[in-house]
């Protein structure tokens, strides 16, 4: 297992649309390994899309209420109640937290590394992890699902972070 480096805002990587996963290997597994160990690193990571350790396959690593993973060419299949806005932060966008209208349900189906059928549903902090990481692997950021106003101040101090700046 190896603790992968986040690739942040501005790299290519990230608005890409993911590829699936084909193939069950053992490079599969070390993947998953390698996500979950990154997501582990810092108390209060959700989850870990493969594309933000730069690697373009449909997976990601979550860790929400001590049920941890991998789970790999995920799909929504539901999303139901209500539309509000959260709280929400990324590894790729550190330092910066905005609300970002989520449903208060998601479950998603996919497989676990070795290719076994899997599904994860839930409703809060695991709803939200659900949509932002799904989210991830179809290129998206949360800054993208974030209302007109909200977006223009997110934008504005991103502008001024940092890590931001350096790039």
């Amino acid at each position: 297992m190896t603790i992968r480096d986040i690739r942040l805002f501005g790299d290519p990587v990230l608005k890409s649309v993911c590829d699936p996963v084909l193939v069950f290997d053992e490079k599969v597994a070390v993947l998953a390994l390698d996500l979950i160990e990154t997501t582990s690193l810092i108390s209060g990571r959700a989850g870990v899309a493969a594309n933000q350790i730069g690697v373009g396959l449909r997976g990601f690593s979550y860790s929400v209420n001590g049920n941890v993973g991998a789970i790999f060419n995920p799909k929504i299949v539901e999303l139901s109640g209500e539309r509000v806005l959260m709280q929400e932060g990324c590894l790729s966008v550190p330092d910066l937290w905005h609300e970002t209208p989520r449903y208060t349900y998601a479950k998603a189906q996919g497989f676990d590394a070795a290719g076994n059928a899997i599904e994860l549903e839930g409703t809060g902090l695991m709803a939200q992890m659900l949509q932002h990481e799904c989210d991830h692997l179809d290129g998206l950021l949360y800054l993208d699902r974030l209302e007109t106003a909200e977006r223009k101040v997110a934008m504005s101090k991103l502008r001024q972070t940092e890590w931001f700046l350096k790039r």
